[in-house]
């Protein structure tokens, strides 16, 4: 028989220790992850496009894909020093999963199966995807290859996004926007949700104790 949340929550405060955890091994356990589309060119100018989980903002203005070396999107974005990062949507969920089920390296028209549109940013060397509603613009900073590390640190310079998904202040409202987000447990696509509090003031009471 299942314990109601409210018994959990109780259990927690009373310091009761007969809810127990079970062990799972090693499990990627971060929840949620982002569904993020990576595009570059290579150097004949021709569109890759990669589905990406591992990837964080990482400053104001810069964000960090952990792409694993030698990857068709890797060699891209060394090559072109640039590179566009979308924000996949719920309408457009088979052709972002197509992107993280097929190789560049093994499939020479990975991008062209899609029937999607690339144009050519007018801020980075790089392609924007047409079909997702939101996009950065980015320039390449590094490339870290450590012995535990591999990954791209881009510096944003320009996002892009679709009247549709903006709010009346001009921000990009995630009910509008529909984003995919992964999970890493059961391997799923969900949707963002409603809207449960405000950042920087659910906790406010806290601090006047």
């Amino acid at each position: 028989m299942s314990i109601p949340a409210a018994e959990k929550i109780q259990a927690k405060n009373t310091g009761r220790h007969d809810i127990m955890k079970k062990d799972l091994g090693v499990v990627q356990a971060v929840y949620p992850m982002p569904v993020l589309m990576v595009a570059a060119y290579d150097e004949n100018e021709k569109v890759n496009v990669m589905n990406v989980a591992w990837g964080q903002i990482c400053d104001e203005d810069k964000i960090i894909l952990f792409i694993g070396e030698g990857k068709k999107t890797w060699l891209n974005i060394k090559a072109s020093r640039a590179f566009t990062v979308a924000l996949a949507d719920e309408a457009h969920m088979d052709a972002a999963d197509f992107f993280g089920i097929a190789s560049g390296n093994k499939i020479n028209d990975k991008f062209e199966r899609t029937g999607y549109t690339a144009v050519k940013s007018d801020k980075v060397h790089a392609p924007v995807i047409e079909e997702f509603p939101v996009v950065m613009e980015c320039e390449l900073l590094d490339i870290l290859d450590t012995e535990y590390v591999s990954g791209i640190v881009g510096r944003i310079v320009n996002v892009k996004a679709e009247e549709a998904v903006l709010s009346d202040n001009g921000k990009v409202d995630p009910a509008k926007l529909h984003a995919l987000i992964f999970d890493q447990f059961q391997h799923g696509y969900y949707v963002t949700g409603e809207k449960v509090g405000k950042a920087w003031n659910a906790g406010a009471g806290l601090m006047k104790k």
